[in-house]
């Protein structure tokens, strides 16, 4: 797997849990899991992403920064293209929506 950066040590460190305290909110057994997820050696499933939310109180964006930022320039590059393809098309009141959402996800800071 790539290396993955998170904030979830200095996160967890800040608000003085143990990874097996974080673990046992988690549901699991040890702080096993949480130390992989550190370490960027596994990537949590998205109920742990969202329970990480809760626990850390910050959003998985600021959790998993080099993961957003990777899915930003996907769908960026993604709705360039689809965009490309619509103007093409005649346009109606749909298309122009479209067109338009489009151009606002295009314009979205990386």
């Amino acid at each position: 797997m790539s290396h993955v950066h998170n904030y979830l040590l200095s996160h967890r460190k800040r608000l003085a849990l143990s990874q097996d305290e974080v673990a046992f909110l988690l549901g699991t057994i040890d702080g096993t899991r949480v130390s992989r997820y550190e370490r960027s050696k596994r990537i949590p499933e998205l109920v742990t992403v969202l329970a990480l939310e809760i626990i850390l109180q910050k959003p998985a964006r600021e959790l998993f920064v080099s993961l957003h930022r990777k899915a930003q320039k996907n769908v960026k590059a993604r709705a360039q293209a689809l965009l490309d393809q619509m103007a093409k098309k005649p346009p109606n009141r749909q298309i122009l929506r479209k067109r338009h959402h489009l151009a606002t996800i295009i314009s979205l800071e990386i």
